[in-house]
């Protein structure tokens, strides 16, 4: 029985990179942004800059310095924390029956992609709080010097995409959907045919092609008449 085909994503920009990024008939398995874990640490750096400048801005309203300097704060706490929501909002990792994507950026999109027949290590680390809240880390190790791939945090359900990273790069082994290294072995395949074409049609020092026959009869002796 073949695996049940993913559910299309309820993110509308999920839909639209998959979509966009995605080759016809390729077929996604896995699709994320990060766990919302990833937000705790700039929601910390952000409240108490914008209490401080709400506290500026209503210390004394007829001091127009203070005010000014409490709604500037205010506006940059809000921008910085705004900026890193839409950063988490637009980054995607997709998972396909060849290759892992990475989509990233606001205002200028990038996506870094690698071939699952170039990843020779997979690494998933769950911490403490990682098991609490349901994320974990992942590392990619491969031929190439992708960092963007390299090191992946907070992904959620990580169980699950663990197993399936694991089925594609694996699935070839036991049955399974995976065929990561059918592109590898057709290339070997079509190597092996061509020179086979190339011995048949080069010449060789005798004169003959390597198809030909060689006859490895012996001569007949001379006759006596042959020898006067």
């Amino acid at each position: 029985m073949s695996d049940p085909a993913p559910k299309q994503p309820r993110s509308a920009r999920a839909r639209k990179d998959i979509a966009k990024y995605l080759l016809p008939g390729e077929g996604h398995v896995h699709i994320t942004r990060r766990h919302w874990a990833v937000l705790l640490e700039p929601t910390v750096k952000f409240l108490p800059v914008f209490l401080i400048g709400g506290w500026l801005l209503t210390l004394d309203p007829s001091n127009h310095l203070t005010s000014i300097i409490g709604m500037v704060v205010c506006i940059g706490a809000l921008i910085y924390y705004c900026l890193r929501v839409a950063e988490w909002w637009m980054r995607h990792f997709i998972v396909s029956k060849r290759r892992v994507l990475l989509t990233s950026g606001v205002l200028v999109r990038t996506v870094t992609l690698l071939p699952l027949r170039r990843i020779t290590d997979l690494t998933w680390q769950e911490t403490p709080l990682g098991q609490l809240l349901g994320y974990g880390t992942f590392r990619f190790e491969s031929a190439g010097q992708d960092q963007a791939l390299r090191h992946l945090t907070y992904i959620p359900d990580a169980q699950r995409l663990y197993k399936d990273v694991s089925g594609l790069l694996f699935g070839s082994d036991f049955g399974g959907p995976g065929s990561a290294g059918d592109e590898s072995g057709d290339d070997e395949r079509a190597d092996e045919r061509m020179n086979e074409r190339m011995d048949d049609a080069v010449p060789q020092s005798s004169g003959r092609r390597s198809g030909d026959r060689h006859d490895t009869q012996p001569l007949p002796a001379p006759t006596p008449d042959e020898g006067n």
